[in-house]
């Protein structure tokens, strides 16, 4: 196990933070907009001797600790399993395990170092050599009544603290006992973390009142009580920490005694290393059979059934207290039990950069466009751009005009469909991304991992410093068969590792550091939807493909473990609470985007989608599998499309050419179906499809069959995508169930009309209201 310790005040230093301001600017931009100050000038300049002032120390040391620990789970990719902090460094435990965001954090820093500043006539000093027992003794006999224990740093160095008149009294009372090493003044204006701090401590209270706090998702040891916080007695630990003393010698003890513990220390200086390197050597493990660790903290992160029963008055979550962490105006007596921030895997968040674990998928020819992906990263989720069935100049374009339209920091993705045609565009494609800066793809089709995929993973792969492989270039495959999540949760297959180094596509380092990690940094289980997924059941797949995982986790001892998320069918809180409670890290929404005012598609086919129910779909052939029989889902209801595609799939199994068809069945492909000649349509494939298939279509009659039918595929979707009113019944859209759920869910609200409908407004009612049906259900359960 592992605990990150962050320090207080007293290890600011000109210079600390150094490049983390420019690799984490919206955080510092924020910064000094709460602060009213350039954080990075007082850090790095502290040009008017500002630093060491207690009302600037405590925000710096914050947002360093801060940024040092974003810094940190980014290079590892992981949490720790327990977090501390030293006096101010509590406030950024507490951050790391969830209690409140970036800004409230800081404001309640700001506010704290404001109130300690003013603090006059207190003094504090290190006490270096006796122990705590002895420094008593010694205080009680010299009358030295205004004088405290203050901090419990190690066995044997403590911090005094109290009036400055008689702290400068017992220096030389100190010096003078038998095996004392030193007495330490320090540089403080007020006497902290004693009775001297009453006042201040009853003002923080009072600015406290405005604030609530979110369950702990690490357990935090507090350093009043030297245990874990209970998340209920947040606010009253950072009140009593003004005036209490700072127990870091016992809170480090309870560490040891939790078993095999690693301390990692976050943020500037090395302080406490020094402190915890000391205690090991000077202490014994303390061995508590009772952890006293909240038990709200856990992987569900639902809370305590006690909690929930005594605070039963209300389970509303509105928008506005779900979108901040630490909501200030809240309804006295409501429950945040499970918040839609909560929901899904907190590591996944943190990764993308998400407010909410939700995801929209890529659809086929910029049905998701990018105008969706821009309201979709603006909202605090993340959007794949539809690529499939695009060339390079539109898939291009469409990059640039999201990175323009997106801030840094916000999410995106490209989806990349498996092109079993033609792997070189799959390649070309890739090299796109990589040009163009793109760091996250849903891979979405294949049946084996590609070149093309491991040519991507490869850049960028690089050791942290303690040795462990990271990547840049993250993959979420898109998966619904075992056989193809084990092919993206295991490493690069060697041989098309071997390929790519000898063509010089990777480095040698590439090549060893691809044998330490998974293809995919995610999979998403995709269950009955609009795409290739064999038709398969959330409730059987999802068990499945977590058991998968967890066994591969252990086969190749991955260090950051791969989440595993749901798609299909997800289209009402029902649904999505389904997917979480199954186990998923994220949810990823496709058909539901498609009816909205973002979706890249004609406003006809908006207009039948918004009509359509459940039962209203039906499972076609895929045009870009077609010899494979692969399947998709597609709208059906007022169309003739899903009867003809099976049908050509019929003929294609029955016949060996064109030639073997029945005159009169021919005849009506032509007319009806085509409204075009076979040797018209070859023409037309001659252009598109890339030589080696036209050549193959010359010696294998079958596969020049093949190649006609597929056209009409395409044609079909171009009909849709345009609007175009030549055959309306012929337009193939794909669509999944969920839309039909969804429509209903929405059935007599201003989302009924799709022209209401924006992408983002739906993800966010959509993770709200299945926040609120989990507390619901929740308090059914346990009530």
């Amino acid at each position: 196990m592992i605990t990150y310790v962050f320090p207080g005040q007293g290890s600011q230093s000109k210079g600390m933070g150094g490049e983390l301001f420019d690799e984490f600017k919206e955080l510092t931009a924020k910064a000094d907009s709460i602060l009213g100050y350039s954080i990075k000038q007082l850090c790095l300049e502290d040009t008017n001797g500002n630093l060491g002032q207690t009302q600037f120390t405590q925000p710096a040391l914050y947002v360093v600790n801060v940024l040092s620990y974003q810094k940190r789970v980014a290079e590892t990719g992981k949490k720790p399993d327990y977090v501390a902090g030293h006096s101010l460094g509590e406030y950024n435990a507490l951050y790391a395990a969830g209690a409140f965001d970036f800004e409230t954090g800081l404001e309640l820093v700001k506010k704290r170092g404001e109130l300690m500043s003013r603090a006059t006539g207190g003094g504090m000093a290190a006490v270096v050599g006796l122990a705590p027992e002895q420094i008593v003794d010694v205080l009680q006999q010299n009358n030295l009544q205004n004088v405290e224990m203050a901090n419990f740093n190690s066995p044997t160095q403590i911090v005094i603290s109290g009036l400055k008149t008689e702290i400068e009294k017992a220096k030389d009372i100190f010096e003078a006992v038998k095996g004392m090493a030193m007495f330490i003044p320090l540089k403080t204006s007020g006497a902290f973390h004693s009775r001297y701090m009453s006042a201040a401590k009853a003002e923080f209270a009072n600015f406290l009142e405005t604030y609530k706090f979110f369950n702990l998702t690490i357990p935090v040891i507090s350093n009043v009580h030297a245990r874990p916080y209970r998340s209920s007695s947040t606010k009253q630990n950072l009140i009593d920490q003004i005036t209490s003393p700072v127990k870091w010698t016992e809170s480090i003890r309870y560490l040891m005694g939790r078993g095999e513990m690693e301390f990692e220390e976050i943020g500037p200086g090395n302080v406490l290393s020094g402190l915890v390197r000391r205690i090991k050597r000077e202490a014994e493990p303390l061995v508590i059979e009772d952890s006293g660790i909240d038990d709200c903290i856990m992987e569900q992160k639902v809370e305590c059934k006690e909690s929930f029963i005594n605070n039963n008055q209300s389970l509303q979550v509105q928008e506005e207290s779900s979108v901040q962490v630490a909501d200030k105006g809240a309804t006295p007596g409501a429950l945040f039990f499970i918040t839609p921030e909560s929901l899904g895997s907190s590591q996944f968040k943190k990764d993308y950069n998400l407010k909410y674990a939700y995801l929209t998928g890529g659809m086929y020819r910029a049905v998701a466009s990018k105008e969706m992906v821009v309201k979709i990263g603006k909202a605090g989720m993340m959007g794949f751009f539809g690529t499939g069935g695009l060339d390079l100049f539109q898939i291009k374009d469409g990059i640039k005009y999201i990175q323009t339209e997106l801030d840094a920091g916000q999410a995106y993705g490209m989806s990349l469909v498996h092109n079993m045609a033609d792997q070189e565009m799959e390649e070309r494609t890739i090299d796109l991304f990589l040009e163009t800066g793109v760091k996250h793809i849903e891979a979405a089709a294949f049946l084996n991992v590609t070149p093309a995929l491991v040519k991507y993973r490869a850049q960028g792969i690089v050791r942290d410093r303690q040795g462990k492989p990271i990547t840049s270039n993250k993959i979420i495959a898109k998966i619904s068969r075992p056989e193809v999540a084990a092919a993206f949760l295991t490493p690069a297959p060697e041989r098309i590792v071997a390929k790519l180094l000898a063509e010089s596509k990777i480095t040698q380092e590439q090549a060893g550091l691809l044998k330490e990690i998974p293809m995919a940094d995610d999979i998403c289980v995709e269950a009955d939807s609009g795409g290739h997924t064999d038709g398969g059941v959330a409730y059987a797949l999802m068990p499945a493909m977590i058991k998968l995982r967890d066994e591969m986790m252990v086969k190749y001892r991955y260090y950051k473990e791969v989440r595993v998320g749901a798609a299909g069918g997800i289209g009402t809180p029902e649904a999505a609470a389904a997917a979480f409670i199954l186990g998923a890290d994220f949810i990823l929404t496709g058909s539901i985007n498609q009816c909205t005012v973002e979706a890249g598609t004609s406003n006809i086919v908006k207009d039948l989608l918004q009509q359509m129910n459940i039962q209203d779909t039906e499972y076609v052939p895929a045009g870009d599998m077609f010899e494979l029989g692969a399947k998709v889902q597609v709208l059906k209801k007022g169309l003739f499309f899903p009867a003809r595609a099976n049908k050509l799939y019929d003929l294609y199994r029955q016949y060996n050419s064109l030639d073997d068809i029945d005159e009169k069945t021919k005849k009506q492909l032509q007319e009806k179906y085509f409204r075009k000649s076979f040797e018209k349509i070859y023409e037309d494939a001659k252009a598109f499809y890339p030589a080696h298939e036209i050549e193959r279509a010359e010696r294998n009659p079958k596969h020049k069959m093949s190649l006609i039918f597929r056209w009409y595929f395409g044609y079909s979707s171009r009909l849709a995508l345009s609007g175009s009113e030549e055959s309306k019944v012929d337009y193939q859209i794909y669509c999944g169930p969920a839309l039909g759920a969804f429509n209903q869910w929405v059935k007599g609200t201003e989302l009924e009309n799709w022209r209401k409908r924006h992408v983002d407004e739906i993800g966010k009612k959509l993770i709200i209201e299945t926040a609120e049906l989990i507390n619901h259900r929740l308090k059914n359960i346990v009530g």
